[in-house]
């Protein structure tokens, strides 16, 4: 019963290749659930593409990398003394604290490869201005492949980054969320510094209509007003079918990251979504008939139940419908690239 996404593989590889002509440096990134695609299928990308190095999100996702990509893995969580990652000259681990500089510089008989993380206005991971002061004066046993600086979505970075870069005064600096004119002014402004550019999000997704997720049809049902259906057992409010699609919470359907509610209609837009729920009704990603169908209840592991009132003609079962998923979050079932 597959969940599948269906990729229009020309659009999508001249995609990746112009977004790769255009950014000097680019280091791509693969982590998660591989935005959709795997971890393993963006590394094979990735050496498709050419570049020296791949970012990955933790060292647990090293080893989907480290068979289908022939360049450096950068790893992007901070690097502790409790972890035990394998010995490879290929990778490059990020130090947020000066105690873990000298750990890990004592830990390994080989000069270890790292990047020193400063502590941006993310306020996430990283090094203080006085502590990356002294990491970049005094560094044995470690070989400092540069300055990693990971800033908030949004943009407007070029005065912290500027900052930065003249307290380290790095040969090298790693950027994470800067990108178009921005790092353009920082070439311009910082010509004797490398930068690479971690990209994600805009490498592998940023043409969204070559993507095409779809759910397969598994089942329909004519049920009547007041009929019970699902595990909850709900009556039904009126005639209409019951149609068992596939894509369930084992799939990230219907499972979401708290809403960034910045402004006044998307706070409006978030409390009318609460108040359907706290009724039982909670609109479903599945559309059948041009419009997005409500989820008859929550949604199961691995499938979903979704009403089609009566006025509405039911899909035939092994169709397949349009499904309108969040690819950081969703692991599908089948990946058909063309």
């Amino acid at each position: 019963m597959p969940l599948t996404l269906y990729v229009d593989g020309p659009r999508w590889r001249d995609h990746l290749r112009s977004v790769a002509d255009a950014t000097p440096g680019l280091v791509p990134v693969a982590k998660g659930n591989g935005y959709g695609f795997t971890v393993a299928g963006l590394a094979r990308r990735a050496d498709w593409l050419g570049v020296d190095t791949v970012a990955v999100g933790t060292y647990g996702e090293i080893e989907a990398v480290d068979r289908r990509f022939t360049g450096d893995v950068m790893v992007l969580e901070p690097w502790r003394p409790f972890l035990d990652p394998p010995s490879d000259r290929r990778l490059v681990h990020t130090i947020g604290r000066l105690d873990d500089l000298a750990a890990i510089a004592a830990s390994s008989q080989d000069r270890p490869r790292v990047v020193l993380e400063a502590l941006t206005s993310m306020r996430r991971h990283g090094l203080t201005e006085a502590d990356l002061r002294t990491a970049f004066d005094t560094h044995p046993g470690v070989l400092v492949d540069g300055l990693a600086l990971h800033l908030p979505l949004g943009g407007g970075h070029v005065e912290e980054v500027d900052t930065w870069l003249r307290i380290a005064q790095p040969a090298r600096c790693y950027l994470s969320h800067v990108a178009g004119t921005e790092l353009d002014a920082l070439r311009i402004a910082h010509h004797d510094v490398e930068f690479r550019p971690r990209v994600g999000t805009s490498l592998w997704l940023g043409d969204r209509d070559a993507l095409s997720p779809r759910s397969t049809v598994l089942d329909v049902h004519a049920i009547g007003r007041g009929d019970r259906v699902g595990y909850r057992q709900r009556r039904t409010l009126r005639d209409g079918h019951l149609i068992v699609v596939s894509g369930g919470t084992a799939h990230g359907i219907a499972l979401e990251a708290p809403a960034a509610a910045d402004t006044a209609r998307q706070r409006a837009i978030s409390l009318a979504k609460g108040s359907l729920e706290a009724t039982g009704r909670a609109l479903s990603p599945f559309s059948i008939g041009g419009r997005q169908r409500w989820f008859a209840e929550p949604p199961h592991m691995q499938v979903s139940l979704l009403f089609l009132p009566s006025s509405v003609e039911p899909p035939s079962i092994g169709d397949e419908i349009p499904v309108d998923v969040r690819l950081t979050t969703t692991t599908f079932d089948r990946i058909n690239i063309s």
